[in-house]
């Protein structure tokens, strides 16, 4: 979340920022925020006071009792009583406002960098930079739903009846493709400098609001009610709660991560060929990378992700275009974020497979995610991550993209992960 501090002395470029988000209720959000972040500083400056004074008369009851003076240390002691009344109650008042004003913030998403562009849907989204062929496929070319059961290596239908739409059966070399990509993400990433870990599944109330999944996101989460529970949307949440409440040095940085994780994910609803077969699930695979970085080198680190993203798709040799999202788009932690997006030449359509976003320090206030500087000055962290790589799309670009009237040919990089060439 923003700070306070900074939505107080910078009110118009938080104003303008969310102006680029389309907040509408963005004046009377921030007045309200100011509001009871000024009756909580004057809450505590008359408690302040009273503490103060109290702490005075204490003193001064212990000399009148040294001096023998009993009936004025009685007075006082009387008053000392009326203070103490009136401190509890303020500290009562002090904490609901700081309660109110930690409510505010939560519903405050964060400011744009400068080069987020404006718009109000997937629409506006610039690209970037586009690469790789769209290939010619051959004339009778199947969607991957229907390569999928051609070939029977994901079988929608028995998902269905195990548990819903959304939670497909990958089988036989379906399974060992799934497998193939998440070892060849994570060596990709290792080889990057990323350490791995493995991480909880479901994750606390205090994680998820932690990275901003709670309040925002809390209807697209699955939630255990007996033990307040929730089932992670992404590995970022975990990976980066690793570093809540934690204090580092400047020398611990960068702090590079990766983690693969299946993701559960709550999704409204929807039909159509758009959401068919692997275009939208419940449950999915995902390998992601997360880094903690000083302020003054986050957005260099940035630029190195999106450039280990490009390297694997090159690899893949999957056509691809990368997307800075505009302020209408972006999430809601996000500052900037560069989505990726591989060409479905079956479907001819875009399909995202990846997201790699700089949050500055907007997670780090609510981790209370810190380190000390060289001056020895406490200061926040940026924290990044993205996806590298969310495999229901990527699997699906690979299968329509890589068919051919003798089977679906594996891209080189992953043979010797998947142990064959060919799917037929």
């Amino acid at each position: 979340m923003l700070q306070v501090a900074f939505i107080r002395e910078n009110k118009g470029i938080v104003l303008k920022g969310l102006a680029k988000r389309n907040v509408k209720n963005a004046e009377e959000l921030i007045a309200n925020t100011l509001q009871a972040d000024e009756d909580r500083r004057a809450i505590q400056t008359e408690l302040d006071a009273i503490l103060a004074e109290s702490n005075k008369l204490s003193k001064d009851i212990g000399q009148f009792f040294k001096s023998g003076e009993r009936q004025k240390a009685e007075i006082l002691k009387q008053k000392t009583i009326q203070l103490k009344e009136k401190s509890k109650n303020l500290t009562e008042n002090l904490q609901a406002k700081a309660n109110e004003l930690q409510e505010l913030l939560y519903l405050i998403p964060n400011i744009p960098n400068e080069i987020v562009p404006g718009g109000s849907s997937e629409e506006d989204n610039l690209t970037v930079f586009q690469e790789g062929e769209i290939p010619t496929l051959h004339k009778g070319a199947l969607p991957h739903w229907e390569l999928a059961k051609k070939y029977d290596i994901i079988d929608f239908e028995l998902g269905n009846k195990i548990t819903g739409a959304g939670f497909p059966v990958y089988k036989g070399k379906g399974a060992k493709l799934q497998r193939a990509l998440i070892n060849y993400f994570l060596d990709k990433n290792t080889a990057a400098g990323y350490d791995e870990v493995q991480v909880p599944h479901l994750v606390n109330e205090a994680s998820g609001f932690g990275t901003g999944q709670l309040p925002d996101k809390e209807g697209q989460m699955y939630h255990d009610a007996q033990d307040n529970l929730y089932l992670i949307p992404t590995a970022e949440v975990p990976v980066t709660n690793i570093f809540r409440d934690v204090i580092l040095k400047e020398n611990d940085f960068p702090i590079c991560k990766t983690a693969y994780t299946p993701c559960f994910r709550r999704e409204a609803g929807s039909y159509g060929a758009h959401v068919r077969g692997l275009n939208r699930l419940h449950q999915f695979d995902k390998v992601e990378i997360v880094r903690i970085e000083h302020p003054t080198k986050s957005y260099e680190a940035l630029d190195s992700m999106v450039n280990h993203v490009k390297g694997i798709l090159q690899e893949l040799n999957l056509p691809y275009r990368i997307l800075r999202l505009c302020g209408g788009d972006i999430g809601f932690t996000s500052a900037l974020t560069y989505d990726f997006e591989v060409f479905s030449t079956a479907q001819d359509r875009w399909l995202e497979v990846s997201s790699v976003s700089n949050f500055e320090n907007f997670q780090a206030n609510r981790l209370k995610l810190r380190f000390k500087n060289n001056k020895g000055k406490t200061e926040l962290a940026h924290t990044l991550n993205g996806s590298s790589l969310a495999l229901p799309r990527i699997l699906a670009g690979l299968l329509e993209n890589c068919q051919t009237p003798e089977g679906i040919k594996i891209p080189k990089a992953l043979v010797p992960y998947s142990g064959f060439e060919f799917i037929n």
